[in-house]
């Protein structure tokens, strides 16, 4: 398909897109604002609000005791209160919710809130967590084949530990709700969030109603990266119940500050790990322990978790593995979905572990990559079971290799680094195979509702949200493209719970994949219906005789195939049809077909299809100070038959340099009693365009569409956040250098300037 504009790139540019905050209200909103605690563990022992309540401006001030239904918002497991009820978990949880005029008075009545703690001691670090054995949910495990055998059967064997830190999602529109009161006890929700039949979920659950009361819209989000898949539940619910205990529309927007401080993050995770292999680099048997830090509730960490051990062995065979999994509590705020959800950290260890192996052997990396890539015919069946059909490994690997001119650039590299002493280059290649389905068999499904009305326009409705990534315009192409007309008849509507209902979140990439496919069942419904009125119409004004299934739309036109020079308007065709009493709306459904998982035996089919897709990085680093540049970056990806490339190559450059701000710049600082000391701009960095490659080189794999998807496409979002690491490889090559290979570098992730000096300096 040929490449379009953003449906909203116009109104973004101009600032005529309208976000929550830019939804006109009566003079009757109030603002909401949040009391979180200043303490990781403690217990409250008294409050009171008297004196608060009664602040000029304030309208109500609520505790746990205000709430009229359940006191939890845990998406899956009930572990995250609303309101704090007795027992503090981190800092930054909340304990009481205001609603005010003005944020002078909502910090005037903050000063008179009387509280008292019992200070408690706090679980803050991953390795305390792990020591005090601080779980979450009872441990996951995956095996297949022999592992003591396939050990035994090792010419070299290694241990380690590895850690990966977290990292803020840092959306441009922080998280924000409006709510607004109507009769009884409906409540219209504009929530910025990735799941609205979610969000109705809790606010019902919340207010102690039905989700039949509960409207949620959601028409933009600004950014989100998984950020709002649960976390816009709980702007909510706060939300919520303040405009019901007013009687007033409530607005709450969380600043930046506050966004971080009580925001979860994506999972930092911890690795053990052993892994035995032959004199050639050919793994026979990996041993891997996965800890990841959920903080103090659930929220989905254990589909994350699980995410991650699916993806342990990347893209490799490897036919004796056991992959143990646990989700460890602490005293922060509880880990969240972001882009990757699991997967980068599942697949940076098995890469870590390859590029151990490659230094050992005094091999390139690359050699035992291709040694241990998943095969076509053979050697393709991954550690839970599931057969990796329509592999792309070896097609992207033989392309990229040609056009990046690896080989010849390693070697210039090498000889770079002999003759410099204070500068340092490296290359690393990384490939993905990514998983594409939720994991929760259940959430792969979608529904769609399609309108045309009488002068020939089209609205499209949908369960999926858009938060930039483009899934808005996809839509509008697919379903211009599945009815035959033109764009300019096509607008797709904001999603509403009250249109499409029981939608699953806009999450796990498959956004296009699942509504798409929902929208076209809608559309194929109205064809049909359609093509056997206009087969009527060409026998009673034609005396032709028409068949249905030879009815084509195409162009605008629609016309049987037999007879293409009989020829409706698709504006006329529609017409005639409204006044001949056919209906024009109809429902679209979708599930995802022989999708099926056994967590308990951790088996099954848990993916319809995999994305692959591969990077080559090349890096200069300055020893002196442990600053680096991307020099350059080639990137070949698989996204099928895309839809709308230029879209599709952005989704690929976005994911790579955010994932460049995970592996090298972004690094969260906590003080030892569990305050997130880099909260804001000015302390934490997420990447420039300063940081982005000064060579950047991304393509997208042509000639292999993808079966049995919406329009042969392939998923985009997620797989290429995992090329990024290919950057961090790179400067770990680099850092090697500096001794000429001579030794491991003990480098932390990410590789900020400061992780640099200490590997090198260790290493010295």
């Amino acid at each position: 398909m040929e490449s379009i504009n953003h449906e909203s790139g116009k109104l973004h540019v101009s600032g005529e897109a309208i976000y929550i905050d830019d939804i006109q209200v009566s003079d009757r909103l109030l603002h909401g604002y949040l009391y979180t605690s200043p303490y990781a563990h403690a217990k409250i022992k008294s409050f009171d609000l008297e004196a608060a309540k009664a602040v000029k401006g304030v309208h109500a001030i609520l505790s746990y005791k205000d709430i009229p239904g359940h006191n939890q918002m845990g998406p899956v497991f009930h572990d995250e209160p609303v309101m704090v009820e007795g027992l503090v978990q981190c800092i930054g949880q909340t304990i009481f919710v205001i609603a005010a005029e003005n944020q002078e008075a909502a910090d005037e009545a903050k000063k008179l809130i009387k509280i008292d703690f019992e200070i408690l001691e706090p679980i803050i670090t991953l390795e305390d967590a792990i020591a005090k054995n601080s779980l979450l949910q009872p441990e996951r495990k995956i095996e297949t084949g022999d592992i003591e055998d396939g050990f035994k059967k090792s010419s070299h064997i290694i241990e380690g530990e590895f850690a990966t830190g977290g990292q803020e999602h840092w959306y441009l529109e922080t998280q924000i709700c409006l709510c607004i009161p109507g009769e009884g006890k409906e409540m219209k929700v504009y929530s910025s969030t990735q799941h609205p039949s979610e969000t109705q979920s809790i606010v019902a659950e919340v207010l102690g109603t039905g989700k039949h009361e509960i409207e949620v819209e959601c028409r933009r989000m600004g950014g989100a990266f998984g950020g709002k898949e649960t976390s816009g539940n709980h702007v909510a619910a706060w939300t919520s119940l303040l405009a019901v205990k007013t009687g007033r529309p409530v607005k709450m927007r969380l600043f930046r500050d506050e966004d971080q401080k009580i925001t979860g993050k994506r999972h930092p995770y911890h690795f053990k790990y052993k892994a035995g292999f032959d004199a050639n680099g050919k793994i026979i048997a990996a041993d891997i322990q996965h800890f990841a830090n959920g903080g103090y509730a659930t929220d989905l960490s254990m589909a994350i978790l699980e995410r991650g051990m699916l993806h342990a062995e990347n893209a490799y065979y490897i036919s004796n593995m056991r992959i143990v999994a646990k989700a460890m509590k602490t005293n922060l705020p509880s880990n969240v979905a972001f882009r990757g959800f699991g997967a980068p950290q599942g697949i940076v260890c098995i890469e870590h572990i390859i590029d151990r192996i490659a230094g050992i052997l005094h091999k390139d990396p690359v050699e035992i990559k291709t040694m241990n890539f998943y095969g076509i015919e053979s050697n393709n069946v991954a550690p839970y079971g599931a057969k990796i059909e329509n592999n792309r490994l070896h097609v992207i690997f033989n392309r990229l290799m040609q056009s990046s001119d690896y080989i010849s650039r390693r070697v210039a590299i090498d000889d770079f680094n002999k003759e410099n002493e204070f500068f340092k280059k490296g290359i690393a290649l990384t490939p993905v195979k990514f998983g594409i389905s939720f994991t929760t068999a259940f959430l792969n499904q979608a529904g769609a509702l399609i309108n045309i009305y009488s002068d020939g326009t089209i609205l499209v409705n949908h369960g999926g949200t858009e938060m930039g990534q483009g899934l808005y315009t996809k839509i509008r192409k697919i379903a211009a493209a599945e009815f035959g007309v033109s764009l300019k008849k096509i607008k797709v509507n904001a999603t509403n719970t009250s249109k499409v209902p029981n939608t699953s979140a806009t999450a796990a990439s498959s956004g296009t994949d699942l509504n798409g496919m929902a929208v076209k069942d809608g559309i194929d419904k109205l064809k049909k219906r359609l093509a056997y009125f206009a087969a009527e119409q060409i026998i009673s004004d034609y005396q032709k005789p028409a068949k249905p299934e030879n009815i084509i739309f195409e162009n605008d036109l629609v016309f049987d195939s037999e007879f293409p020079d009989l020829k409706y308007n698709f504006d006329e065709l529609i017409s005639k049809a409204y006044v001949s009493q056919v209906s024009l709306s109809a429902t679209g459904f979708y599930k995802t077909p022989d999708i099926h998982f056994d967590r308990a035996a951790g088996k099954g089919k848990p993916f319809h299809y995999y994305a692959f897709g591969m990077a080559v990085t090349e890096v200069l680093l300055d020893v002196l100070t442990g600053r680096v540049k991307i020099l350059r970056t080639d990137i070949l990806h698989d996204v099928g038959e895309s839809i709308i490339p230029n879209i599709d190559k952005g989704q690929v450059e976005g994911a790579f340099v955010q994932g460049l701000g995970w592996v090298t710049g972004e690094d969260m600082k906590y003080d030892k009693n569990g305050n997130l000391l880099n909260h804001s701009p000015d302390t934490y960095k997420i990447p420039s365009i300063q940081d982005i490659p000064q060579d950047f080189r991304v393509e997208l794999l042509q000639g292999y569409p993808n079966p049995g998807t919406i329009r042969r496409s392939k998923a985009v979002g997620e797989p290429p956040f995992v090329l990024a690491l290919s950057a961090w490889f790179a400067i770990k090559y680099a850092v090697s250098a500096v001794v000429n290979h001579s030794k491991e570098p003990k480098l932390a992730l990410p590789a900020t300037n400061e992780n640099i000096l200490l590997a090198i300096a260790e290493m010295k």
